[in-house]
């Protein structure tokens, strides 16, 4: 309803901006309406003062800058032609610039290609609007408070949040030599990585490059996540949880309701740190939006992820399932290349000293690479220690390799210490077993030394 609302809304707001043109004229006998630049600077200095920006905006700086701006937003949708998101931007710089043609005609483009796409006609109507007066911000004018009937007060407010959100992630973006913390080694068999920073409402996906180099990102998005912020503890908190996750599986939308649009990415939700907290809940999913919708508000779901439709298309055939990782973090953590080849290096070292005293068949210099906190399904360090002693006594050598190793920083706030989490593939053979499985491993910092947190399959 509230989306037939906003669009209807735009033609209404062409009829009435005639009407208030006239008898505005009328009532100033003679006087010139507010020209555009008056218009330009009361619409737009509410962007400029939203809260987050710490340094002047893009759109109030030179023509060489705005320049520089659009030549940007340009490069986005030419890496991707269905970048929206970009568009919108675009004509916030021609409004900037007084350049009202430009904005109307791309906007118009915009409207036609995503009709759902509530922001659109929102902007479309102010643009009319500003040819009688000034604005006090988006979607802040007495035609369009006279339209929208005061129960469909808070969906417009929603769409104020989302472009809120979409402005301050563009004028906050992180600097583009850093690398992201929690992704410190994509294996070969991972391709792609997803990273969610739920302050910025932004899903970003990195691809792998090589062993020695950082991930590339190559997309990133608006995405919509639980009504609460917070992160998710207990069942029905209406928060998206933190941590290291997995995708698990893919549903086609043919096996779900509409609201989960083109389909949705279960992820592993509670994990093994989840569940060793006490944490409760389930489905927590990527997925899409509605049909009738282009996007969510920021805030709006149980505790999904939720991605507009048009760009989980554009990424679904780069996700895996059983191997993409989706790494949540209230804030993500970007680094220097010299820190993240440093921990990383680190944890590599730790990870090969645990395996080459495990193979030696000393025990107890094996058993000191375990946290004092350590636990693997109902074993704890104590209850471990006494297996593998038990278990060394039949044992006449052991050769045990690790390979396809991958490796991701847990996020800062969802942990009270510096966690990483291993995947790898082990192969184990001694005098009396052989096997082959898909290992994880949490990893505890414990002055400066890295130690076994968990270990499971």
């Amino acid at each position: 309803m509230i989306n037939q609302i906003f669009h209807k809304s735009t033609y209404w707001l062409a009829g009435l901006a005639i009407i208030f043109i006239v008898s505005f004229a009328f009532a100033q006998k003679g006087a010139t309406v507010n020209d555009s630049s008056e218009n330009q600077a009361t619409y737009l200095a509410k962007l400029d003062s939203l809260e987050g920006f710490n340094q002047p905006t893009a759109y109030n700086q030179s023509a060489k800058n705005h320049k520089r701006l659009i030549a940007e937003l340009n490069q986005r949708i030419r890496v991707y032609p269905k970048d929206y998101e970009a568009s919108l931007l675009k004509v916030f710089a021609y409004i900037d610039s007084a350049e009202y043609a430009k904005a109307e005609s791309l906007l118009d483009k915009l409207i036609e290609e995503t009709p759902e796409f509530s922001l659109a006609h929102l902007i479309k109507g102010d643009l009319l609007t500003m040819q009688v007066r000034p604005l006090l911000g988006i979607g802040k004018n007495e035609i369009l408070e006279k339209v929208v009937r005061s129960k469909y007060r808070q969906e417009l407010g929603n769409l104020r949040d989302e472009i809120d959100i979409r402005l301050k992630n563009y004028h906050n973006q992180f600097v583009s030599t850093k690398i992201p913390q929690a992704l410190l080694l994509m294996s070969e068999s991972v391709d792609t990585a997803i990273l969610i920073d739920k302050s910025k409402n932004r899903l970003y996906l990195f691809k792998r490059q090589n062993d020695l180099l950082p991930p590339k990102l190559i997309q990133d998005f608006y995405v919509s996540i639980g009504k609460l912020r917070g992160n998710k503890t207990v069942r029905g908190d209406l928060k998206t949880p933190e941590g290291v996750y997995f995708i698990t599986r893919f549903i086609p939308d043919s096996n779900l309701p509409d609201k989960y649009g083109i389909g949705a990415f279960p992820v592993n939700y509670p994990n093994e740190l989840d569940n060793k907290l006490g944490k409760t809940g389930y489905g927590i999913w990527l997925h899409g939006t509605t049909s009738d919708s282009y996007s969510r508000p920021p805030l709006d779901s149980e505790g999904c992820v939720v991605l507009p439709n048009i760009d989980l298309a554009s990424i679904k055939h780069l996700i895996t399932p059983g191997k993409t990782p989706i790494i949540i973090a209230e804030s993500l953590q970007w680094i220097e290349f010299d820190e993240w080849s440093r921990t990383r290096k680190d944890v590599l070292a730790s990870i090969e000293s645990w395996r080459h005293d495990w193979q030696s068949l000393d025990v107890d210099k094996y058993l000191q690479h375990y946290d004092e906190n350590f636990w693997s399904g109902n074993h704890n360090l104590s209850t471990w220690r006494a297996r593998k002693k038990l278990l060394a006594r039949s044992k006449k050598y052991q050769k045990i390799k690790f390979d396809d190793i991958s490796l991701f920083a847990y996020p800062g706030e969802a942990a009270e210490e510096a966690i990483v989490v291993a995947r790898f593939r082990q192969s184990y053979q001694s005098n009396n077993y052989n096997s082959e499985m898909l290992k994880r491993v949490y990893l505890a910092k414990n002055n400066n030394n890295w130690k076994i947190l968990f270990e499971g399959k």
